[in-house]
């Protein structure tokens, strides 16, 4: 059975397209036949993380349009074979995406075969946002643990509540995941943010994962590779055990906790 699953946040900048890039990416890798949608209408940033921005020709809105068929637009991935990217269209027109047309692509990719739809949302409240989560089964809220993203990831939980079509409909709820991104135990240690507990604690929401801060995940976008490729990596591990969890396994957190170094270590190093 197909799950759409929408990657969201309350503000920009959180690392949203990161995870959604590495999310589907991961579940490719698992064997599952995966396509990300990326509904950041005028951006389009999706596509670069991936590495394929080159090989667009048609884009969402092309396709809602009648443009193109999904077949013409879906992009196959050069690392996983089970993935594929149906990039976002730089037009202006915000009001491009239509909920009649969103709901056919994703029913057009379920005939497809593909068994996770994967949904990169713009931040925020605006259309494709609202779009991205309208027809969401899962969804993975992506913020950092600074107040200001935790309160707007609050202000965002709240809209897949209300304006989801399983809430409107009277439905199951959208099933909802906490992911954590650029998260350092050393400064949470010294209060410079807040802690992992403290965040899930605030939004009350099932913790998938923490993911580290790591130089490796902007040297891995700027390659136009998802981070979870980046072998022995902290931030690619993380990712991998976020995979894990989703799919039901059991794994403890990682790169969490601080360590203060010893007198011998700081004497000597190491």
């Amino acid at each position: 059975m197909s799950r759409v699953i929408v990657v969201t946040s309350g503000k920009g900048g959180v690392g949203k397209t990161t995870t959604s890039a590495s999310f589907s990416a991961g579940l490719a890798l698992r064997g599952f036949k995966t396509v990300v949608i990326d509904f950041d209408v005028g951006l389009r940033n999706l596509d670069l993380i991936m590495g394929c921005e080159r090989r667009v020709v048609y884009d969402l809105v092309n396709v809602i349009n009648g443009e193109a068929s999904l077949q013409q637009t879906l992009i196959k991935d050069k690392r996983c074979p089970m993935l594929s990217i149906l990039p976002a269209s730089q037009t202006r027109d915000k009001d491009a995406l239509t909920e009649e047309g969103v709901e056919k692509v994703i029913k057009d990719l379920i005939e497809m075969g593909f068994e996770y739809i994967v949904c990169d949302s713009p931040a925020g409240i605006e259309r494709g946002a609202v779009m991205a989560l309208t027809f969401a089964d899962e969804a993975i809220v992506v913020t950092n643990p600074e107040v200001s993203s935790v309160r707007d990831s609050d202000r965002i939980i709240g809209i897949l509540q209300a304006k989801s079509k399983r809430a409107k409909e009277g439905g199951e709820p959208v099933k909802e995941h906490l992911l954590i991104t650029r998260y350092s135990a050393k400064r949470a240690s010294d209060g410079e943010m807040l802690s992992y507990t403290d965040v899930a604690d605030l939004l009350r929401v099932p913790l998938l994962g923490v993911i580290p801060e790591s130089e490796t995940v902007l040297q891995a976008s700027n390659q136009g590779m998802p981070v979870i490729h980046a072998e022995e990596n902290d931030a690619a591990l993380a990712y991998q055990d976020c995979i894990s969890r989703f799919l039901g396994e059991t794994k403890p957190l990682r790169f969490v906790d601080y360590e203060k170094p010893g007198l011998l270590k700081r004497l000597f190093g190491g």
